[in-house]
């Protein structure tokens, strides 16, 4: 009984020489209520209220970003990245080496003209996936141009090689498409590729919404990489806001009505009419019917006017 109550009121946060004077004070038969009574009469306090009395140094931090900045410094990543308004990039290296070299070289210049027009843009975060067998010189069947790009992307820790093995002189490669995807999923990022991974898609039903939303395709044109402005077709977003964490909403543009003043639908028309900002927009019909409404209330109230002397 006595260890029950001292580990029911240690739970409590009072401290054990405390519970054990008043066990000893009231026996051991006391209800734990009157124990209750008796530590509060004798002004021992829980553990948690000490602690809350005693004045700490408080930094004051922006509302919201508390969580934010331990999460990233539990996943081991700079502070600028959480602060950026820009979202991560995740470029498939194979498939844009290979279509700057027009599927024949893989040209690792192209990798770096999208690198440098992404940080341009002032983005922070940028990884350049790449198999590791790239590492190897050039041979007759898979020629490498610039292989000096890789290492000095490598150097600025950008460049990350996916692993590869040889094993009886076959070469055991990783699937990179998945890193590329899970990397992008994990960071809320854009996959730039022109590739559509349609088996990653059937593989797993949140990567597939991912992909559909989160892909960047782009062109190459004299040696200039370009993105589409309208990533998600026409009626999606503009790249700035496909690239940014808080996008804007685009201003409503409205069309002016091709029949201008001579407009017959009044307020059911579905166009622009600068003429109608201050007028209520009725029908010509309700308009008609108002102008002969006000001159027939107007001859009533002077026969009334007449009549009443």
């Amino acid at each position: 009984v006595h260890q029950s109550k001292l580990d029911f009121f240690c739970k409590l946060g009072y401290g054990k020489q405390d519970i054990c004077k008043v066990l000893e004070s009231l026996g051991q038969e006391a209800l734990e209520d009157d124990v209750l009574k008796e530590l509060i009469r004798m002004g021992s306090k829980p553990q948690a209220l000490e602690s809350q009395a005693q004045p700490s140094p408080l930094k004051l931090v922006a509302r919201g970003s508390c969580g934010a900045s331990l999460g990233s410094k539990w996943l081991g990543e700079d502070e600028g990245d959480s602060l950026d308004h820009l979202r991560p990039i995740v470029i498939d290296g194979s498939n844009v080496a290979m279509s700057h070299g027009n599927k024949e070289v893989f040209s690792c210049w192209g990798i770096q003209l999208a690198v440098d027009w992404f940080r341009e843009r002032g983005h922070t975060y940028i990884k350049v996936f790449v198999p590791l067998w790239r590492k190897e010189p050039p041979r007759q069947d898979s020629p490498i141009a610039d292989q000096h790009i890789l290492e000095e992307l490598e150097k600025q820790s950008i460049l990350v090689y996916t692993p590869s093995r040889k094993v009886k002189g076959k070469r055991v490669v990783c699937y990179d498409d998945r890193y590329i995807v899970k990397v992008a999923y994990e960071k809320d990022g854009v996959i730039v590729s022109n590739d559509h991974y349609r088996d990653l898609q059937n593989e797993n039903p949140e990567w597939k919404w991912f992909i559909e939303q989160r892909l960047l395709m782009y062109s190459f044109v004299s040696n200039r990489f370009m993105p589409p402005d309208d990533p998600l077709g026409r009626h999606g977003p503009t790249l700035n806001n496909f690239l940014s964490k808080q996008p804007v909403p685009p201003e409503p543009k409205w069309q002016p009505c091709p029949y201008g003043k001579k407009c017959t639908y009044g307020n059911k028309c579905k166009f622009y009419h600068p003429e109608r900002l201050h007028q209520a927009q009725l029908s010509v019909a309700d308009e008609l019917r108002a102008k002969i409404k006000v001159p027939l209330r107007l001859g009533k109230e002077e026969e009334q006017c007449n009549r009443s002397p």
